[in-house]
């Protein structure tokens, strides 16, 4: 990636002649569709307003472009959004969610957590999408925004880890790491935001997969002991026959794991996890 101002120039101009697609191709991390600026953001050698700007004028420009523009300066936005969250209330600068009722959650913690904890970290959760992006992570210090919340969405609600485990691993790993945009993210998949998805909203790692990887071709950059496996079971390895696996050279439990967790099981565990924040709303009388 260029670097300095000049680097953020560059990307910048790059990015601008395939705006119009930005809409399209954003949440398929195979594609070229981010703008890829959110490093020279974080560190200033872009300006966010002439990001604001650019993408402003776009839309009043209309045209093919403009749904794409106001897209991505709606991205822009949220942004901004959180270093106002922050700003006006701090305490989630301490740890705290800023639904309160979201603190009384207990999380899996124990020899349990730690275990899960660490197969997601060490993208060993046997989800082909969930290790690709969290390989993606480890190797490059960054990893794509649709991927940012399949995982953390995965260790919140498919693993029942406490989600400021997973915003302490993004803050020492990732090189656009920024505290408002990072807090924001993770309350948004724990459910604990002030925007947040509905807590009963969870995400299906598989399914996820395979509406943004279609062909896996992001999984097999990452983990190219899955490359030949067939489109078809490359997203969920284990429902793959003895014979399609062996013909790829996948041999489940050694050289790539076994789902850590069964997602309906994981989902109906999640639900009554959460039930204690609408106990905790209920009121007296």
């Amino acid at each position: 990636m260029p670097t300095g101002s000049s680097g953020g120039q560059a990307l910048f101009a790059e990015f601008t002649s395939r705006m119009g697609d930005y809409s399209r191709r954003r949440d398929y991390p195979a594609l070229r569709g981010p703008s890829y600026l959110s490093v020279h953001l974080r560190f200033g050698t872009v300006s966010i307003r002439t990001l604001a700007r650019a993408a402003h004028e776009a839309v009043l420009r209309g045209g093919a472009d403009s749904a794409s523009a106001a897209t991505w300066l709606s991205e822009l936005v949220w942004r901004d959004f959180y270093f106002m969250i922050l700003h006006h209330h701090p305490r989630v600068a301490a740890g705290e969610a800023f639904h309160p009722a979201y603190d009384a959650i207990r999380w899996r913690d124990g020899e349990t957590g730690e275990r899960y904890f660490e197969a997601w970290r060490d993208a060993a959760t046997g989800y082909p999408l969930v290790d690709a992006a969290m390989l993606q992570i480890r190797q490059s210090g960054y990893m794509h925004n649709r991927l940012r919340m399949v995982t953390a969405s995965f260790l919140v609600k498919d693993l029942g880890v406490d989600w400021r485990r997973g915003e302490q691993y993004f803050a020492d790993q990732l090189n656009d790491f920024d505290f408002a945009a990072n807090n924001g993210g993770w309350q948004w998949a724990a459910s604990t935001g002030c925007d947040a998805q509905p807590w009963f909203r969870i995400f299906n790692p598989v399914t996820q997969s395979e509406k943004f990887d279609p062909q896996g071709r992001f999984i097999r950059k990452y983990l190219p002991q899955l490359a030949g496996l067939p489109d078809k079971y490359v997203h969920a390895p284990w429902t793959a026959p003895e014979d399609v696996l062996l013909a790829a050279g996948v041999r489940l439990g050694e050289n790539y794991p076994r789902p850590l967790v069964q997602h309906d099981v994981a989902r109906k565990e999640t639900l009554e996890r959460y039930a204690v924040v609408k106990e905790w709303r209920r009121p007296e009388g």
